[in-house]
């Protein structure tokens, strides 16, 4: 029911929604029949299925190393995200973990749920990324490396300042950024982008995680994960945890803005990448994620429910970017709605409204300056005038009968 009231209420939703839909069954049917690249697709789609959509865009090559690519770190990350492993036995696995990869007999059970299956059979992900070309096996060892080797750091490390964070984020994010970067040029498709550049692409996406995912990272059991630097939320409570307290929402709000200004100073840098990108299945896949985080950036902003649960754009919406992505003319386009839907959010009487207003008219001017705006579709602007009963009512019949095929297939099967 919560997805008819939500097409109900958005009902330009549902032509993406059922093509998403589509998209995804299609993707789970291009499975290779190799067990090891078998195991790697099936894993891809279970622990991110937007990214197994979008990857699925990419020539054959270049799909199978950024597949590679995006297993071996999300491995990483589960070793240095499981809270149970002490110290001493973590940070010497994070440090070697590039050279684990080369070794089909070497795994480490540690994670939960599909993660831990990963784990389980690392083989097979060696077993393909030994399958890769050099180009792309030097690259995906480099930056798994200096991943491992930064995470490492900040295991006996808190983070402290503002730099601290900015240095946490390229490990664990902004790395990915340069390693992709790395993997497009190996490709053929595309020229080397700057360093800044690819670590601010990887920085973005990053911080809004770590904006929106604050209430899980506190209550990690058996310890909490802290990564909002001390620099900004001692300036309103005592201690981070205390930002999910009723008595401190106001405080807590205050601090939320203050990260989501934080996280808009990459924005431009963003947009600068995608504009130089010449290969259309390249540029959505980078492209795609990016809007997802300004969306998201905008929901949090001023949102006390980030304090309360878990807050994230609708499948509606999320499904529309993913379908109408196809043009920097649509990047912008995005971009300039949503800082247009932060700006309207900002108190003037916030602590950082200056700060955040100023960062989100630089986002505007950078859109409006491309001459591309006009030509774009608007994610978010509402029909003022709404839709009409008639249609309102063609919507529950056609939403009605597809959900009746569906339900007859699965008792035919």
């Amino acid at each position: 029911m919560g997805t008819l009231r939500s097409i109900l209420k958005h009902p330009d939703d549902l032509y993406p929604l059922l093509k998403l839909k589509m998209a995804a069954r299609n993707a789970e049917k291009q499975i290779p029949p190799e067990p090891h690249w078998a195991f790697c697709y099936t894993m891809l789609h279970k622990v991110s299925r937007s990214f197994a959509l979008v990857i699925q865009q990419l020539g054959t090559d270049l799909r199978n190393a950024v597949c590679i690519f995006y297993l071996v770190l999300r491995a990483l990350d589960t070793v240095e995200d499981d809270t149970s492993i002490a110290t001493d036995v973590k940070v010497p696995i994070l440090i070697a973990f590039h050279r684990h990869i080369y070794d089909r007999d070497w795994h480490f059970s540690c994670g939960t749920k599909e993660y831990k299956v990963l784990m389980d059979q690392i083989h097979h992900v060696s077993t393909a990324f030994l399958e890769l070309g050099k180009n792309y096996q030097e690259a995906i060892e480099d930056i798994t490396k200096r991943m491992g080797a930064g995470m490492a750091k900040f295991i006996c490390k808190e983070v402290e300042t503002i730099d601290d964070y900015d240095e946490y984020c390229h490990y664990v994010a902004g790395l990915v950024g340069l390693g992709l970067s790395k993997l497009f040029h190996a490709s053929g498709s595309e020229d080397l982008a700057s360093d800044s550049l690819s670590n601010s692409m990887g920085l973005f996406l990053q911080k809004t995680n770590i904006i929106r995912d604050y209430l899980e990272d506190i209550n990690e059991i058996p310890k909490s994960r802290m990564f909002w630097p001390r620099q900004i939320w001692s300036k309103y409570v005592n201690k981070l945890e205390d930002l999910k307290y009723e008595e401190n929402s106001v405080k807590a709000v205050q601090c939320l803005n203050d990260m989501v200004t934080n996280a808009l100073m990459h924005a431009e840098d963003s947009l600068m990448y995608m504009s130089a990108l010449r290969d259309l299945s390249i540029f959505r896949f980078c492209a795609i994620p990016q809007i997802m985080a300004i969306g998201t950036l905008a929901l949090c902003y001023n949102n006390i429910e980030v304090f309360r649960g878990v807050v994230k754009m609708r499948r509606g919406l999320t499904a529309k970017v993913i379908n109408r992505t196809k043009t920097m003319a649509d990047v912008y386009g995005a971009f300039f709605d949503f800082a247009s839907v932060l700006e309207s959010k900002v108190d003037k009487n916030d602590p950082n409204a200056t700060k955040t207003l100023s960062r989100l008219v630089a986002i505007q001017k950078s859109c409006r300056e491309s001459g591309l705006l006009s030509k774009r579709k608007s994610f978010i602007v509402k029909n003022k005038n709404g839709y009409g009963s008639f249609m309102i009512v063609m919507l529950v019949i056609m939403v009605s009968i597809i959900f009746a095929y569906l339900s007859a297939n699965h008792h035919n099967n």
